[in-house]
Protein backbone atom coordinates (compact mmCIF):
# COMPACT_ATOMS: atom_id res chain seq x y z
CA UNK A 1 0.00 0.00 0.00
CA UNK A 2 1.58 3.27 -1.02
CA UNK A 3 0.51 6.44 0.76
CA UNK A 4 -3.04 8.30 0.84
CA UNK A 5 -4.94 10.46 -2.03
CA UNK A 6 -2.61 13.21 -3.49
CA UNK A 7 -4.36 16.23 -4.09
CA UNK A 8 -8.21 13.83 -3.79
CA UNK A 9 -10.35 17.48 -3.76
CA UNK A 10 -12.53 17.71 -0.92
CA UNK A 11 -16.13 18.34 -2.10
CA UNK A 12 -18.30 16.74 -4.27
CA UNK A 13 -18.14 20.13 -6.54
CA UNK A 14 -14.87 20.07 -6.27
CA UNK A 15 -14.64 16.34 -7.57
CA UNK A 16 -17.31 16.85 -10.08
CA UNK A 17 -15.26 20.16 -11.41
CA UNK A 18 -12.17 17.84 -12.07
CA UNK A 19 -13.95 15.46 -13.70
CA UNK A 20 -15.59 17.27 -15.90
CA UNK A 21 -12.06 19.29 -16.69
CA UNK A 22 -10.69 16.20 -17.79
CA UNK A 23 -13.57 14.64 -19.45
CA UNK A 24 -13.73 18.12 -21.84
CA UNK A 25 -9.97 17.13 -23.23
CA UNK A 26 -11.00 14.16 -24.43
CA UNK A 27 -10.52 14.88 -28.00
CA UNK A 28 -13.45 12.93 -31.00
CA UNK A 29 -12.44 9.90 -32.18
CA UNK A 30 -10.78 8.83 -28.68
CA UNK A 31 -12.09 7.20 -25.44
CA UNK A 32 -11.52 6.93 -21.68
CA UNK A 33 -12.74 4.37 -19.25
CA UNK A 34 -14.48 5.43 -16.36
CA UNK A 35 -11.32 4.31 -14.07
CA UNK A 36 -8.61 6.03 -16.70
CA UNK A 37 -11.08 9.47 -16.54
CA UNK A 38 -11.25 8.76 -12.35
CA UNK A 39 -6.91 8.84 -12.47
CA UNK A 40 -6.58 11.20 -15.11
CA UNK A 41 -9.03 13.81 -12.34
CA UNK A 42 -7.08 12.71 -9.31
CA UNK A 43 -9.82 11.24 -7.91
CA UNK A 44 -8.08 7.55 -7.54
CA UNK A 45 -9.65 4.32 -7.62
CA UNK A 46 -13.51 5.98 -8.18
CA UNK A 47 -14.60 4.20 -11.26
CA UNK A 48 -18.24 3.68 -10.21
CA UNK A 49 -18.23 7.30 -9.20
CA UNK A 50 -17.82 8.45 -12.45
CA UNK A 51 -20.40 6.58 -13.70
CA UNK A 52 -22.73 7.65 -11.24
CA UNK A 53 -21.89 11.22 -11.82
CA UNK A 54 -21.82 11.18 -15.42
CA UNK A 55 -25.32 9.59 -15.66
CA UNK A 56 -26.86 12.57 -13.92
CA UNK A 57 -25.46 15.42 -16.83
CA UNK A 58 -28.08 17.13 -17.58
CA UNK A 59 -29.43 16.37 -21.34
CA UNK A 60 -28.15 19.31 -23.26
CA UNK A 61 -24.80 18.77 -21.48
CA UNK A 62 -21.58 19.29 -24.33
CA UNK A 63 -19.75 17.41 -22.58
CA UNK A 64 -18.33 14.11 -24.45
CA UNK A 65 -19.72 11.71 -21.69
CA UNK A 66 -20.37 9.45 -25.21
CA UNK A 67 -16.32 9.12 -24.58
CA UNK A 68 -16.32 7.29 -21.36
CA UNK A 69 -16.62 3.51 -21.51
CA UNK A 70 -16.23 0.47 -18.83
CA UNK A 71 -13.02 -1.25 -18.74
CA UNK A 72 -11.45 -3.15 -21.45
CA UNK A 73 -13.16 -0.89 -23.89
CA UNK A 74 -16.91 -2.49 -23.20
CA UNK A 75 -19.99 -0.14 -23.65
CA UNK A 76 -21.72 -0.10 -20.34
CA UNK A 77 -25.13 1.58 -21.34
CA UNK A 78 -27.46 -0.95 -23.13
CA UNK A 79 -27.97 -1.16 -27.01
CA UNK A 80 -31.62 -0.21 -27.37
CA UNK A 81 -32.20 2.15 -24.49
CA UNK A 82 -31.80 5.79 -25.54
CA UNK A 83 -29.02 6.66 -24.20
CA UNK A 84 -26.78 3.41 -25.48
CA UNK A 85 -27.89 4.31 -29.02
CA UNK A 86 -27.48 7.99 -28.79
CA UNK A 87 -23.37 6.53 -27.47
CA UNK A 88 -22.86 4.27 -30.32
CA UNK A 89 -24.26 6.67 -33.14
CA UNK A 90 -22.03 9.39 -31.91
CA UNK A 91 -19.03 7.21 -31.68
CA UNK A 92 -19.61 6.23 -34.88
CA UNK A 93 -20.00 9.39 -36.29
CA UNK A 94 -16.91 10.19 -35.02
CA UNK A 95 -15.22 6.99 -36.79
CA UNK A 96 -14.99 4.97 -33.99
CA UNK A 97 -15.53 0.87 -34.56
CA UNK A 98 -17.96 -0.64 -32.02
CA UNK A 99 -17.84 -4.10 -32.63
CA UNK A 100 -19.31 -7.01 -30.47
CA UNK A 101 -20.51 -4.17 -28.22
CA UNK A 102 -16.85 -3.55 -27.60
CA UNK A 103 -13.89 -0.38 -28.82
CA UNK A 104 -10.53 -1.53 -30.01
CA UNK A 105 -8.49 0.47 -26.98
CA UNK A 106 -5.60 0.29 -28.31
CA UNK A 107 -6.96 2.25 -31.40
CA UNK A 108 -9.05 4.81 -30.15
CA UNK A 109 -7.90 4.56 -26.17
CA UNK A 110 -7.04 8.49 -25.40
CA UNK A 111 -3.27 8.58 -23.72
CA UNK A 112 -2.69 12.24 -22.81
CA UNK A 113 0.77 12.72 -23.23
CA UNK A 114 3.25 15.44 -21.17
CA UNK A 115 2.87 18.50 -23.77
CA UNK A 116 5.44 20.51 -22.31
CA UNK A 117 8.37 19.10 -25.06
Amino acid sequence: MSGGPEHMPESAEGRRTALYSVLGQVPAGKVVSYGQLAALAGLGRAARWVGRTLGQLPAQTRLPWHRVLGAGGRLSLALGTPAGDEQRARLRAEGVNVTNNRVDMTRHGWRPTDHSG
